[in-house]
């Protein structure tokens, strides 16, 4: 029997009489034997086995095996014939048990014994469905066809098993188990082999070593080369950036990540103080990229050009040379949007709304304009991407701003100016019926910007002059209501209507008129109240005296005049409640004109004339009316020196410019003031209804100045009899309102100079001085 060729040989089958091995049994006697071929006909050649190249075909319903038909099995060659086919040696380790079951029948003893085959053997899929059960009992030993006849060739049964496959128990490839061996000839991987459609069929092979192991040996060993290479090359350059590389026209090309950041600080500092020109449309301004919230970030603009990095686009770069790079920024973003709003603010354009107007009584169109205003996110966008990178100005995109009033209205508006202005207005009050020019139109026609619209505005107050400019007597005028003293006690007279144009109406209607096809106006006259009506002036509660006090008159008569033309003046005086009493208001103007006539005044202590004089015994006299009444003190001074006639310390008087006397009507009511001269006292009462109590009380007169006569020589001299000695004294008074409370507690300290009389010659004893002598 020939030798198996492969290098280590498949281990003999246990043939021991163990009680593992099953004992040969012999074919029984009466199995049929092979038919011979017949006569003429040359003997069937064996059935053909399947091989790699070929997989095997599917049998037809005819040929598959039945119940009663011995199974077909692979025929045995005569041992010297027979060729082994190689098997690839298989480590003991890597054996797996082989499972095998013999039949249950004898077995002939010349029985080949298998290859021992890593692996677990398994029927196909396909034999085990087509096999039946009988068909794994033993049969009638069939020879090899070509042993038969043959001396000594050996009758070895067929086993009714498939050819096995060996499944390694856990690794697979692509889904198919990996080391699947298959008898030769079966093909149960469904592989194939070389050939075949599958694609990991070129695998297979024919069962020689394969070279694609060191194929893919070798290619690996290239890719790490290759990866090794590209990783040593990218560490190399780490530290260097690209040359002729350039970050917003500075070379930084080739030098280290060191040099690279100098050389753009150094290169882009001048231009980073600078502040930039700013352009929006027509507008335009600066600003300062520091007080922006924008800085060069050297830093971070070489750090995208440098360190270690896998990608291929930087080892190009190194290679071929780099490109120009934008600078990479540093921005404070609340800074920057405070300085962008600033700049929205700042370079918007107002866009002009059409207006109308006359010009010389032509109507004159102003057309609409737009306007701009920037764009808060897209001046942003420029600043932080242009900046630096491109050379100013830099230009901030801007958005069209409508104007309120468009050209539309515009053009509407002016076609009612012209309609206006096209012919006179004809006004129709009354009985009278004037005309109104174009050219009164147009001076008093404007239009008005209301809710995105121009209208139309005639003014009403100067249409209505012009009417009654062209009437006779169209108006008349009320008589405002006022107090008069009737028989001593104040009365309210007049408050009469009168007659006049509503200045609204007539507005309405020659717009109407001027605008349509009739132009003419009808109005109708109006009431016109007084400004002072006789109700009001009887809601004032002017109904008694609340207080009244008198002075005694003088001999000089012009003085006395002048204080009856003072007493006219104030009487009838109306003081509101919560107003103040002028006197100076009330006399002025203190002139010739009025009525008054100089007299005897005290200018800076001498005695002297001056317009008015004597008007300080009105103030004096008034003061205390008031002072009585309850009013609130508001200004009063008293005389430098005291006269007799009026109460030490509780008197005033007044200087046109510089001093007058004044109080207010604290009261909730009107109050009417009333003097007149008689019995040569001047006497000043207060009308009005009782509402305060006054108490008053005044110290003694203390500071005691004897006066002095005094001697003038002056030519303006004027010789003065002298008055009262100097001396200070107070005032005290409390004022009570209804409900008993104090409402002004207060006093007043006065000093009186002396009233010294004046000589008009030298002082006794003393002579003038002798001019006429001469010397010796």
């Amino acid at each position: 029997m020939g030798q198996p060729t492969e290098r280590d040989n498949a281990p003999e089958p246990n043939t021991s009489g163990s009680a593992d091995a099953p004992a040969p049994q012999t074919p029984a006697a009466d199995a049929p034997a092979p038919e011979a071929p017949a006569a003429g006909k040359p003997p069937a050649e064996p059935p053909a086995e399947p091989s790699a190249a070929e997989p095997p075909a599917e049998p037809s319903a005819a040929s598959k095996p039945s119940a009663e038909a011995p199974a077909a099995g692979p025929s045995v060659l005569d041992p010297e014939e027979a060729e082994v086919p190689y098997v690839p040696p298989v480590r003991a380790y890597e054996r797996p048990r082989i499972s095998y079951r013999p039949p249950t029948e004898t077995v002939s003893p010349a029985t080949q014994a298998l290859p021992v085959v890593v692996g677990q053997v398994a029927m196909p899929a396909s034999a085990q469905r087509a096999t039946p059960v009988a068909a794994t009992r033993p049969t009638t030993p069939t020879p090899y066809p070509g042993a038969v006849g043959r001396p000594g060739a050996d009758e070895t049964t067929r086993l009714p098993v498939t050819p096995p496959v060996v499944h390694p128990p856990a690794a697979t490839f692509a889904g198919t188990p990996l080391g699947t061996v298959t008898a030769p000839g079966a093909d149960p991987s469904g592989l194939g082999g070389a050939g075949t459609d599958h694609p990991l069929g070129g695998l297979v092979g024919d069962g020689q070593p394969s070279r694609a192991p060191r194929a893919l040996l070798m290619v690996g060993g290239v890719v790490v080369v290759l990866a090794g290479l590209f990783t040593g090359a990218q560490w190399f350059y780490a530290d260097k950036v690209p040359a002729d590389t350039h970050v917003a026209g500075v070379d930084i090309g080739g030098l280290s990540t060191a040099e690279a950041v100098d050389q753009l600080t150094a290169g882009l500092a001048p231009r980073a103080r600078e502040p930039m020109q700013i352009t929006a449309g027509e507008a335009q301004t600066t600003l300062d990229p520091a007080a922006a919230g924008l800085a060069l970030d050297a830093e971070g603009t070489v750090a995208q050009l440098t360190g270690f990095s896998m990608s291929p686009g930087r080892l190009w770069s190194h290679l071929v040379g780099g490109t120009d790079v934008d600078p990479v920024l540093a921005v404070d973003r609340t800074v920057l949007d405070e300085a962008v709003a600033g700049l929205v603010e700042g370079l918007a354009v107002a866009p002009v709304d059409g207006t109308v107007a006359f010009t010389d009584g032509v109507p004159v169109a102003t057309p609409a304009v737009d306007g701009s205003m920037v764009s808060a996110e897209a001046a942003t966008e420029v600043l932080t991407t242009q900046w630096l990178a491109q050379p100013g100005p830099y230009d901030l995109p801007t958005e069209p701003v409508a104007p309120e009033i468009t050209q539309e209205e515009t053009d509407a508006a002016l076609a009612k100016a012209q309609q206006i202005v096209a012919g006179p207005v004809t006004v129709q009050v009354g009985d009278q019926h004037p005309e109104l020019p174009a050219e009164t139109l147009a001076a008093v026609t404007s239009f008005q910007p209301v809710d995105g619209d121009l209208q139309v505005t005639l003014d009403g107050a100067a249409l209505v002059t012009g009417v009654v400019d062209r009437t006779m007597d169209l108006l008349t005028e009320p008589d405002d209501a006022h107090f008069e003293f009737q028989g001593g006690r104040p009365v309210i007279v007049g408050g009469e209507p009168g007659t006049t144009l509503d200045p609204a109406a007539v507005a309405t209607a020659v717009q109407t008129a001027a605008l349509g096809t009739d132009r003419t106006a009808p109005v109708e006259l109006v009431q016109r109240d007084p400004d002072q009506t006789r109700a009001a002036l009887e809601a004032l509660g002017v109904t008694e005296v609340v207080s009244t006090f008198s002075t005694p008159l003088t001999r000089e008569p012009v003085r006395t005049e002048n204080l009856r033309r003072g007493a006219e003046l104030v009487t009838g005086t109306l003081i509101r409640p919560g107003e103040t009493f002028s006197l100076i208001d009330t006399l002025s103007p203190i002139d010739a004109s009025n009525g008054f006539r100089a007299a005897g005044v005290i200018n800076n202590g001498i005695h002297t004339e001056g317009m008015g004089g004597g008007l300080s015994q009105m103030a004096t006299t008034t003061y205390n009316a008031g002072f009585f009444a309850g009013f609130e003190d508001v200004e009063h001074r008293p005389h430098t020196v005291h006269f007799q006639r009026y109460p030490a310390g509780r008197e005033a008087t007044i200087f046109v410019g510089s001093l007058d006397m004044r109080f207010k009507n604290t009261s909730p009511y009107g109050a009417v003031m009333q003097s007149w001269i008689s019995d040569g006292q001047l006497h000043v009462q207060v009308w009005s209804t009782k509402h305060f109590r006054v108490e008053t009380s005044a110290s003694s007169r203390r500071n005691l100045a004897p006066t002095t006569t005094v001697y003038s020589t002056n030519a303006n001299c004027a010789a003065y009899p002298g008055g009262e000695g100097g001396f200070s004294i107070t005032n005290y008074r409390k004022v009570y309102d209804p409900a008993d409370t104090l409402v002004i507690d207060e006093s007043y300290t006065w000093t009186y100079r002396p009233d010294n009389p004046v000589v008009c010659s030298a002082p006794p004893g003393q002579e003038p001085a002798d001019d006429s002598a001469g010397g010796q």
